[in-house]
């Protein structure tokens, strides 16, 4: 099974403490400002004991928030919103990254009323599905919406220090974002992974080769050192889940798309040329594969958009898994593949 991700962990571990009957909070980052350690949407829960699930800022700001939930100043009976780095003086304070700021909608469960919310949350979130949650902070009041694609937070009113009031809406997803698998760790998977995250994508990169696996520079990837078959079984079977090969070594690449094959997983993809993706189809025939399988296979990998260096060859794969999410993907695939 896979390793549950940050958002079933928060949420589990709160609606155990609401079923306890722990007077609970949930705090949500709806905004940053500058440097900040924390992205948009990170979660935290705590309760009136003093446990912490999850983390806002890497550790800068939760024992004070903690403190005064504790102590009652804040979310006694209502949602609030909370601003940390106003000052200068905050800032250096709460050991904020120069310039940061941010700002939290915190939630208080002080019985049981929005349990049956959370646990549905969680069931759609083990089915791999996306649900759509929307806090009234004047009200209180929870709204839950199942819907197929991820969407950026988003957060509607002003920002105070005070108590919540008038028309302030907090809206976010829970669930898997599309995944991009990638079978290596080189040039093209760095550049691949860093404009994927921009397009809201989860991205894990897996290569069995440590050495190489030490040196990757970008954050925010699942980072897996291990052979991509059992990796992929494990964490990218679903059919919201592209798995792209790009180590240019057959004994690596070939045993994470044979595995791909018997998952969903919407996109299979290899890099190469023309020549080394027929090499490659011929070695998988007699591997056994059927035809029907190789046939889910992309390769050469990404759009031909004549793409030679590894940021170029990146913005055609990724131009390709565009193109496929649209409601107009299979007419561009067919069009391009017509012109080429």
């Amino acid at each position: 099974m896979a390793m549950e991700n940050a958002d079933q962990q928060v949420l589990r571990e709160l609606a155990q403490w609401i079923s306890e009957g722990l007077p609970s909070w949930l705090c949500t980052v709806v905004k940053t400002w500058g440097s900040s350690p924390r992205p948009i949407g990170s979660l935290l829960a705590c309760n009136s004991l003093g446990h912490i699930k999850g983390s806002l800022s890497g550790g800068c700001i939760e024992d004070d928030l903690l403190e005064k939930l504790q102590q009652g100043q804040l979310a006694k009976s209502g949602p609030e919103v909370l601003v940390y780095g106003v000052s200068q003086a905050e800032t250096e304070r709460f050991g904020l990254p120069c310039g940061g700021q941010l700002h939290i909608v915190i939630e208080p469960f002080i019985d049981q009323t929005h349990l049956a919310s959370i646990q549905s949350i969680l069931d759609r979130i083990d089915e791999r599905g996306c649900i759509e949650r929307t806090l009234d902070l004047a009200s209180g009041d929870m709204s839950l919406k199942i819907t197929e694609r991820f969407k950026h937070l988003h957060f509607e009113g002003e920002f105070s220090n005070a108590a919540a009031v008038g028309d302030k809406t907090l809206t976010q997803t829970f669930g898997p974002r599309h995944q991009l698998f990638l079978i290596g760790c080189g040039q093209v998977s760095q550049y691949l992974a860093e404009m994927a995250k921009a397009l809201d994508y989860h991205v894990i990169v897996c290569d069995p080769r440590p050495h190489l696996m030490e040196q990757w520079p970008i954050e925010g990837v699942q980072l897996i050192t291990s052979y991509p078959d059992d990796a992929i079984r494990a964490e990218a079977a679903d059919a919201l889940s592209a798995v792209i090969a790009l180590t240019h070594d057959p004994r690596i690449d070939d045993m994470g798309l044979m595995e791909a094959f018997n998952t969903d997983a919407y996109f299979i993809g290899a890099m190469g040329s023309t020549r080394t993706s027929a090499n490659r189809r011929a070695r998988l025939r007699e591997l056994d594969i059927s035809e029907a399988a190789i046939a889910r296979l992309h390769a050469p990998v990404g759009l031909p958009i004549g793409s030679k260096t590894p940021a170029e060859i990146a913005v055609a794969i990724l131009a390709q898994l565009t193109a496929l999410r649209s409601s107009a993907g299979a007419k561009v695939q067919a069009d391009f593949r017509a012109a080429s």
